[in-house]
Order: C-alpha cells, then sequence, then structure tokens
C-alpha cells in the first residue's frame, strides 16, 4: 500500500512540485501542426499552468503565458505580427522567447528609458516534429525530441485529443497493466455485445515486468500459450514518462493534477509499395460522453480505458488499494517515478533523455508483429493493410467520433491503391 505522502507526490504536475520539476524535463506533444494552420492562436494548459500556442507570420512557433506582463490581458486575443504576439490591449509584441521586442507608446514617450529591456514573458520552447507540437517547460538547454523509429514509417496518419477529467499518473498506470486487457476490452467488451466479431477473449496464466531504455515492458503468458511467443517475449512498451506505445503511441499528457490530455497519435499503413506522403496529418478530437444516454461511451478500446481512469475519481487514493500479484508493475512504475522525480530534486538527469543528436535517430521501440505490414490492433478485421472486410480503410476502434470527412479519404486512398475484399 502507497503512503498517502508519496501518492500526493506522484500525482502534483505544478511548477515547484516533485513530479513537476520530473516531467517538465521531458518535451510532451501537445497540438498537431496542423491545427495551428487552422487556427493560429490556441489556448492551452499545461501541467498547471494557462499558455498561449501560437503561430506567428513567419511561421514560428510559441508558447507564452496567457497573461500580457502589463495589464495582464488575455494574450489568446493577441495580434500575430510577422515576428512575435502582440498584445490587443496596448501593443506591446513579444518574440517566442518572451522577450518584449516593441512597446510602442513607452519608445515613443520615453526612448531613453529602455522600458522593453527590463520587461518579458514566460514562455516555453515549441519544436515540431511528425506532425506534433511539442512543448519544453524545463531549464536550459533543452534535450532533443526523441525520434522514435515509428513516426518516421510510411503511412496514414491522424492525431486524436480526448479531455480525461482525471489526474495523468492513474492514465499511465494502466499502461503497465497487462490483465485489464482480458477483462476490460476482453470479457467487458463481450458482455456490452455478445455478437461482436472479435476473438474470445484468453486468460492470462502468467505476467512479467522489465525495463529497458526508453521505458518499461510487460510481458504475458495466455492459457494455452507459451513463452516463445512475442506476447512475452516482445510484450508491451510503457513509454518512459508518460505514453505507451503498441504500434501507435497514447500520451497522457498533465493538464493539471485533476485533468490529462489523451494524445493519440495513429499511423495506418497504406496499400502498395509506392511512396506515400501526406499533405497534412488530420486532427480530430475523441468524445467521452454519450449525448443520448450522458453515460460514458464505451464501445471503443481507449473509451473503456478513460472509464476505468475516471471511475477512480479525478485524484485515485492509493491508500485504498489492494494490490495483487498482477500489480508488479505499478509497484515498478510508481517506484521508479519517485526515483528519478528525486534524481532531479537532487540535480541530477532523469532517465531517457536525449542529447546527442548523432544517438536520436530512429530510436528502436519493440513492437509486437514488427515484421507484419500492420499489427492485430490495427488489423481486427484481417487483410494485409488492415482494411474492413468489404475492401475500405480500417475504422479506428480504439476512439469514439472518427469524422466521416477522414474515412472517406482514407477509403479514396485506399480504393486508389488497389485494396481488395477481404476474403473469408
Amino acid at each position: 500500500m502507497i503512503s498517502a505522502e508519496e501518492n500526493k507526490l506522484l500525482m502534483e504536475v505544478g511548477p515547484g512540485t516533485l513530479m513537476g520539476e520530473l516531467m517538465r524535463r521531458y518535451w510532451m506533444p501537445l497540438a498537431a501542426q496542423s491545427e495551428l494552420d487552422d487556427n493560429p492562436t490556441k489556448t492551452v494548459r499545461l501541467m498547471g499552468e494557462d499558455l498561449v500556442l501560437y503561430k506567428d507570420k513567419s511561421g514560428t512557433y510559441g508558447l507564452v503565458d496567457l497573461h500580457c506582463p502589463h495589464r495582464r490581458a488575455d494574450m489568446s486575443y493577441g495580434i500575430l505580427e510577422e515576428c512575435g504576439l502582440r498584445c490587443n490591449y496596448h501593443g506591446w509584441l513579444f518574440d517566442e522567447t518572451g522577450a518584449c521586442i516593441e512597446q510602442p507608446f513607452e519608445e515613443v514617450a520615453y526612448p531613453d528609458a529602455h522600458f522593453k529591456e527590463k520587461i518579458s514573458i514566460k514562455a516555453y520552447k515549441i519544436e515540431p516534429k511528425a506532425g506534433i507540437l511539442w512543448a519544453y517547460m524545463g531549464p536550459d538547454p533543452a534535450p532533443l525530441v526523441p525520434d522514435y523509429d515509428f513516426l518516421n514509417e510510411r503511412g496514414y496518419k491522424q492525431i486524436i485529443y480526448t479531455d480525461v477529467p482525471c489526474n495523468w499518473f492513474q492514465c499511465q498506470e494502466n499502461s503497465i497493466d497487462p490483465v485489464h486487457v482480458e477483462w476490460l476490452h476482453g470479457r467487458w467488451s463481450k458482455d456490452l455485445d455478445p455478437n461482436s466479431r472479435g476473438p474470445e477473449p484468453r486468460a492470462h496464466a502468467k505476467v512479467g515486468f522489465s525495463e529497458f531504455d526508453w521505458g518499461l515492458q510487460y510481458h504475458r503468458v495466455f492459457e494455452g500459450g507459451t513463452e516463445d511467443e512475442e506476447q512475452w517475449t516482445i510484450g508491451r512498451v510503457c513509454l518512459w514518462p508518460n505514453a505507451l506505445f503498441t504500434g501507435f503511441f497514447e500520451w497522457r499528457v498533465p493538464v493539471d493534477d485533476e485533468n490529462t490530455l489523451s494524445f493519440a497519435w495513429f499511423n495506418n499503413a497504406v496499400p502498395g509499395d509506392e511512396p506515400f506522403e501526406q499533405e497534412r496529418i488530420p486532427y480530430w478530437r475523441s468524445p467521452l460522453v454519450d449525448e443520448k444516454t450522458g453515460r460514458w461511451i464505451d464501445t471503443h478500446i481507449m473509451n473503456q480505458d478513460f472509464i476505468a481512469w475516471v471511475g477512480q475519481n479525478a485524484v485515485a487514493d492509493r491508500t485504498q488499494e489492494h494490490l495483487g500479484g498482477s500489480d508488479g508493475g505499478i509497484i515498478m512504475m510508481r517506484r521508479r517515478m519517485l526515483e528519478e522525480a528525486r534524481i532531479v530534486a537532487d540535480g541530477g538527469e532523469p532517465k531517457a533523455i536525449i542529447r546527442d543528436p548523432e544517438k536520436n535517430h530512429n530510436l528502436y521501440l519493440p513492437r509486437q508483429g514488427r515484421k507484419r505490414v500492420t499489427s492485430s490492433d490495427q488489423a481486427p478485421t484481417g487483410g494485409a493493410f488492415g482494411q474492413e472486410p468489404d475492401g475500405r480503410a480500417p475504422r479506428n476502434r480504439h476512439l469514439s467520433g472518427q469524422p466521416q470527412e477522414i474515412l472517406d479519404e482514407m477509403d479514396k486512398i485506399w480504393k486508389e491503391r488497389g485494396a481488395k475484399p477481404v476474403k473469408s
């Protein structure tokens, strides 16, 4: 059983907190690049701080305090300039580093005061990669954004947001919990829809946990299986510090102590061998609540996870838990998180920080089915590229609410590239 003090330490993400300072040493996915193309200014909340994400007229990205340091006006209503964001209240202009580069009245009335040189706005680094805008809120020098190998794979990519009303850490604990897959996504799914086409759930016979350079892994053997199968030899990756990798990525981005942004990055293999490049990676927001019933949506895999997370309350009380034999990974992750947070508090550098550009290239992540074109997670109906039985592109079975325009675009690509109906 975890103590109340440790439970509190694990969940707090604000400035100056133990876990908040650890998480600020890592780049966090914050938005899709294409979203800033559509709307170049966006209000965001990240690790308890209210901020404005923007793309100025030169194409430079910035992330600054929501409030202007002059009279605290809302910078999300600011004026985008060739260099930076200008407050709409009195015209003070700030660049992406937070420097004040213009104060129209002050410079005319008091040119010798050099007041702008004494003023700055809180600002954090933004870097685009793989269609994602990444934010870094820690001290300089910033590490490199990890170049995981699957971010560079050919395929149709999309980014999906979900606002989850609970603490990020109870979301991330799900990433190192093997047995929940059997029950939450297997047996409960069958109970919800006895006529579903999915396979019958398999019972767990053995589980194990390990650590590697980029995170933790869980391993399992199902009843009737062996330790020679990939479920045991490879398992699943709990990506450090706040993601799950199963062939696609799910980041649990801390919004504040009681809210999480689920940031999912999918990549569906496209039929054919010829080159394929997306001009734009689409993004969409997945709903949590069924408008007709007012209940949590339970028809999709990640929606089922959300139900389990928010069911622990906005902030889980781990002092009331009774952990079992399948929870070894949970215990390992809690211990390692606190250890790495204390390394940071003592002035050290935590796990999985990358600084050498020569080493930051196609970082290998273990994945089941790596030799196949798609994983079984993305291809529930079979077929070389996970298409539906009638040859249409695969539907997203992880998150509800996939927009029709994305399905139409995918279907067009799959048809043009020769996807055929799946033979029974």
